[in-house]
């Protein structure tokens, strides 16, 4: 028998002025289950959470929240402005009985000391305290709005090991296909208001979603023929030439008026990069090139050839210097030392993750035209705007909205748009999967692939990387970088591990010497100076957990000693037996564990 709902939703509608939203979603999570929400962007899937979260009124509907589940919510814009510092604002979301150290351990994780001011944060920042507020409970239900947001791969991996070890219930919207597919195992669909469920994982997704809008099509195509029948034959029927049929008309009425009210699946965006003429074979050629920002080295010593044709990743944590390396790689920056050739006849388009390129003030029109007219000119054919608009799934009355009342996904579409109808032979990508749907996620990867030049990405998305490059540049540390052939998870395997954090190979100043350190200079490099809050924790609590590993041996040892239990209940024999060799295991578990963590201590001055 399944167990009881701790959250549901039934029946949940609402709408914005004349617009509905939701025509009727529902929303199940029972104990454990780990859901992943998916809908395009702008179908109600963050409103829907936060009617889950009970922060949104639905014009009608019910919601229920078994009695004594904990709910912990991550919206995608959090405000900390109640609270004096980081800390304060994460321990606000602990209950009577929370684990305050969890909260210290997951700040330090996250790259947060706590003592931050929230005036200062910056938007990722916000994000991460929000993440640590919202997993420190460990709630019975967890809801995460675009968790992965601002978060760079050492930090996504982190969160995947961190969530999975938890028993909260997740429901969890993203555009991180990895991320989808590793930590769910339903999937609820919003489509046009209305929810579909299955209970597969999200590597099932495209293929029934395919079925389901295909089975759609079908029934819309019997839809449309009965109605030319039912039109054919009031126009041509011998009754219809005496008189109506009552029965009929009204039949034909209801036909259109159900055809008026089927709300078609969403156009898909459609992108075509306007290519220029073709550039040279090579399209950069580095040899030996270094960047220093005082004695820390950002490049070091670091060649690659980059030919017509190539889709290069650059990979690495935040910190470590994919947008320096990628400027040195494009001409926009000079390295310290070595030398950057950029092939001829260089055409380059440029997309930045920070969405600098877009005037606030302008409107989407005028963005796309540049202030010209109604026309875009798209591979030398003029396109007239509101058509190329729509190609970008934006409305005919967005023509006039300005930039600054977009959404981060619209502002994201239009600079796809804007860079797109620009000729060129040298896509640049800075993190172009921000804030993109699933959908439009699909496009940008197939207009990539059939792209006739070159093409440098910067993202955190492993889908993405797997999906559209030839070889991926990653950051091994102390300012070097190496080339492999390959997607990500070809990287992966040919490094043995994924993208690491910079604290965890983070060098001393670094070495006059020109030689390559030896493996164990990262091992030692990696040695803390402290002890961390989670170890801390740890190590005061497994004395009361190893006394109370005692006791139950010393209770079980006592009922063993009977001898007459055995032949006079067996059954109760093997199970005493069972529980004592397990609490046994488990005291000397602790009792190295906590030798492990005492000789820590000591060595660190912890």
């Amino acid at each position: 028998m399944a167990a009881p709902p701790l959250l549901l939703l039934q029946d949940t509608r609402l709408g914005f002025g004349t617009t509905p939203l939701l025509l009727g979603a529902t929303l199940s999570v029972s104990p454990g289950e780990r859901v992943a929400l998916i809908g395009r962007n702008g179908s109600g899937k963050s409103t829907l959470l936060k009617i889950a979260a009970g922060l949104v009124q639905p014009d009608s509907g019910s919601r229920f929240v078994q009695p004594g589940a904990t709910l912990r919510y991550l919206e995608q814009e959090p405000d900390l402005s109640a609270y004096a510092t980081v800390m304060a604002y994460v321990m606000g979301g602990l209950a009577e009985g929370d684990d305050e150290y969890r909260a210290h351990y997951l700040l330090e994780q996250l790259g947060l000391t706590g003592e931050e001011l929230p005036k200062n944060l910056s938007g990722g920042e916000a994000r991460r305290a929000a993440l640590a507020r919202a997993l420190a409970p460990s709630p019975d239900i967890l809801l995460l709005d675009e968790p992965t947001n601002h978060l760079d791969l050492p930090a996504i991996e982190w969160l995947e090991q961190e969530i999975a070890s938890m028993r909260s219930a997740l429901v969890l919207i993203s555009h991180d296909r990895r991320f989808l597919e590793t930590m769910t195992r339903e999937m609820v669909w919003l489509d046009r208001g209305v929810t579909r469920r299955l209970a597969r994982g999200f590597a099932h997704f495209e293929t029934w979603r395919d079925e389901v809008l295909e089975l759609e099509e079908k029934e819309a195509h019997k839809l449309d023929r009965q109605i030319a029948r039912e039109e054919d034959w009031m126009r041509y029927g011998v009754t219809a030439r005496r008189k109506r049929n009552v029965r009929r008309v009204a039949e034909l009425a209801g036909l259109r008026q159900q055809r008026r009210e089927r709300r078609a699946a969403q156009g898909g965006v459609r992108m075509a990069a306007a290519e220029g003429e073709g550039s040279g074979s090579q399209v950069v050629s580095a040899d030996t090139i270094s960047k220093f920002y005082g004695e820390r080295a950002v490049v070091k010593d670091f060649s690659t050839r980059i030919l017509r044709g190539d889709r290069v990743g650059i990979v690495g944590p935040n910190g470590a210097g994919k947008t320096t390396l990628l400027s040195m790689l494009t001409g926009m920056l000079a390295p310290d030392s070595g030398e950057i050739k950029l092939g001829t006849n260089l055409q380059m388009v440029t997309l930045d993750q920070r969405r600098e390129a877009l005037d606030p003030a302008m409107t989407v029109s005028a963005t796309l035209t540049g202030q010209r007219g109604d026309q875009v000119w798209v591979n030398g054919q003029p396109r007239h705007v509101i058509g190329y608009m729509k190609d970008f799934l934006f409305l005919p009355e967005q023509a006039r909205t300005p930039v600054s009342a977009l959404s981060g996904g619209e502002r994201g579409r239009l600079l796809l748009a804007r860079a797109f109808a620009t000729a060129s032979n040298l896509l640049v990508l800075d993190e172009p999967t921000n804030d993109l749907d699933l959908e439009t996620l699909d496009l940008l990867q197939e207009q990539i692939a059939d792209y006739g030049g070159t093409v440098i990405v910067v993202s955190h998305d492993r889908d993405f990387l797997d999906r559209v490059t030839t070889n991926v540049i990653a950051w091994e540390g102390e300012g070097r970088w190496q080339d492999y052939a390959g997607g990500y998870t070809d990287m992966v395997s040919q490094r043995g591990h994924g993208v690491r954090a910079r604290s965890d190979a983070q060098p001393a100043p670094v070495a006059k010497s020109s030689e390559p350190k030896p493996a164990a200079a990262a091992s030692t490099a990696a040695v803390r100076k402290k002890m961390s809050f989670k170890d801390q924790h740890e190590l005061e609590t497994l004395p009361a957990r190893m006394r109370k590993l005692e006791a139950e041996a010393a209770k079980l040892k006592e009922i063993l000693a009977d001898p007459g239990l055995y032949s006079r209940d067996k059954g109760r024999f093997d199970k005493a037996s069972e529980l004592l060799a397990k609490a046994e295991t488990g005291l000397a578990e602790a009792e190295e564990r906590w030798l492990e963590l005492e000789m820590l201590r000591e060595e660190t001055g912890g």
